[in-house]
């Protein structure tokens, strides 16, 4: 689920700023509580700036709190709006209140914002290097909805300011944030090293590092960086979401269920880290965990997107009229801006397996042309969110392959030996093939499916191991999903591969063509009649052409 991961793994790059007053005790107490948001100690954080604001009611400590609101995993835009207003009743010129409220703006979507915090600026004279380090951190806030370019400018010259003195460590982790977003990844990159020597935490660093890594999917520098982090700070708990995230990637689900334990142990115990760690695990399709998690706290939080992830729990279990009552709730209360191509792609899944078991014709009908609209548009988008053809093939096949299927099928100890080669090195791709191999030579084709999948996860340009997954989706009796695995066969090999694979390739045309005929007569002919121009003596084409163009 990438939308669930890119909301996951974006929040730990951005930092936290520090401001320093001339009161060394009200300085230490800021800091604390700049320190506990790092860290995604949120209840900390706001628990923090609520003892500052009732030692000292001032515009800039209701900032403060309000950024909190802001900067958690799921931003709370009413909670922030109202201590943002609070500090402005305080101070009517407050100016960094002034940016929290068109922050808010900006997260929402609301692009005039932009607009906004350049006439703070601007009102600022451009004295203050406070001013224009929070203009470009709500600038660099949303993944969305954020103006870098600008944001690059102001922080260029808040650190022109503050080297009059020293320049913290925060004006570059949010000049990397910037240029990350620009997607200019060297100089990112850059920004980051020269916070390095100035950070106190230099874990902090080293998360945003390997996070950067990790976007530009270069998966062992992302591993060197994070294993730096949490050798630097054990207890730095961003640097485990950022290993959950890692191994999540590589499939590794054991481990990263470690990695989102010691995460949980380290952040605290925020209502809306908890979300954030339901979706974790989600991602990491442990779904028990996930479930448990978001029932602890799904009362404890006001945000929407909490029906949308039981949605994709429900969805998940086959509960489809539950699904779509969470997921319409969410679409009902979430904010325009915050329904993405992924969640009218859901909702096309649900109504699909809705349908499957309505007996009227014309509303099954209905549904099902429903259920392609609201795919269409996630498709359209490019969103890959989840595998759209391949769920409604399970959808329509009866669900697709389980892993508690292929552990109580077939097995022998060539089986059981190679699962513990794979356990240990999930980037296995000789071990991943030899153990697919191994369960189809068993009939444990649901095994064969799931490890099938491993290995199109590891080498995803590797064509044989789709046709391989087409196989076994067939022998399982799994039609449409096989079908989906056959077409998706054929648009990996590449031009220069053709010759070397016709016989493949002509058996997978047919093998679309045949499992097509009484559904889509017309691609039938199409793909029997390709089958027949890589190879016109496949007889098994000839007679299925025969037939079908009588």
């Amino acid at each position: 689920m990438k939308d669930i991961m890119n909301m996951n793994v974006k929040k730990i790059a951005f930092g936290a700023a520090v401001v320093f007053f001339a009161n060394f005790a009200s300085a230490q107490t800021l800091q604390d509580g700049i320190n506990s948001i790092d860290s995604d100690k949120f209840a900390q954080a706001k628990t923090n700036f609520t003892n500052m604001i009732s030692t000292a009611p001032t515009a800039e400590n209701y900032f403060y709190l309000g950024n909190t609101f802001l900067r958690q995993g799921e931003p709370d835009f009413a909670k922030a709006t109202e201590s943002f207003n609070k500090g402005l009743a305080a101070d009517a010129k407050s100016n960094l209140n002034k940016i929290g409220l068109a922050a808010v703006k900006l997260g929402k979507g609301d692009k005039s914002a932009i607009a906004e915090i350049q006439k703070v600026v601007t009102d600022s004279k451009e004295k203050d290097a406070e001013v224009l380090f929070r203009a470009a951190e709500a600038l660099t806030l949303f993944e969305k909805n954020n103006s870098p370019d600008l944001a690059i400018q102001y922080l260029n010259k808040a650190i022109e300011r503050a080297a009059k003195k020293e320049v913290p460590a925060y004006y570059y982790y949010t000049l990397g944030d910037a240029y990350r977003l620009k997607r200019v990844p060297g100089d990112a990159m850059s920004a980051y090293d020269k916070a390095l020597p100035l950070a106190k935490n230099k874990a902090s660093v080293y998360t945003r590092i390997g996070t950067l890594w990790m976007a530009a999917q270069q998966w062992q520098q992302a591993k060197t960086s994070i294993d730096k982090a949490i050798a630097t700070d054990p207890t730095y708990a961003p640097a485990y979401k950022a290993l959950a995230a890692y191994d999540i990637k590589y499939q590794q689900n054991a481990k990263a269920t470690e990695d989102l334990i010691n995460y949980t142990k380290y952040a605290d115990e925020d209502p809306y880290t908890q979300l954030e760690i339901a979706k974790l695990y989600f991602t990491n399709e442990d779904y028990a965990n996930s479930k448990t998690v978001l029932d602890k706290i799904f009362d404890k939080v006001d945000d929407p997107i909490k029906f949308k992830l039981r949605a994709y729990q429900l969805y998940a279990d086959g509960k489809y009229a539950e699904a779509k009552q969470n997921m319409d709730t969410f679409v009902s209360q979430a904010d325009k801006s915050r329904v993405q191509p992924a969640d009218q792609g859901l909702q096309g899944l649900i109504v699909a397996g809705i349908a499957k078991t309505e007996t009227d014709a014309a509303k099954k009908s209905a549904l099902m042309a429903e259920s392609q609209q609201k795919i269409a548009i996630a498709k359209a988008a490019k969103d890959e969110t989840m595998k759209w053809d391949m769920e409604l093939a399970n959808i329509a096949g009866g669900g697709g392959a389980s892993q508690s299927a292929a552990d109580s099928g077939p097995t022998n100890p060539t089986i059981e030996a190679l699962k513990k080669q794979v356990a240990a090195n999930a980037q296995d791709s000789d071990a991943l093939y030899k153990l697919a191999t191994a369960y189809q030579d068993a009939k444990n084709w649901n095994g064969a499916i799931l490890t099938w999948q491993k290995m199109i996860n590891v080498l995803p340009d590797w064509a044989p191991a789709y046709y391989s997954q087409g196989y076994a989706y067939q022998q399982a009796a799994n039609n449409d999903a096989a079908k989906v695995a056959y077409e998706k066969y054929i648009s990996t090999v590449k031009p220069e591969e053709v010759e070397a694979n016709k016989q493949t390739l002509a058996y997978a045309y047919f093998a679309v063509a045949f499992l097509s005929k009484d559904s889509d007569l017309a691609k039938a002919k199409d793909y029997v009649a390709k089958s027949l121009q890589l190879d016109p003596t496949y007889q098994d084409a000839v007679k299925l052409n025969a037939e079908i163009n009588k």
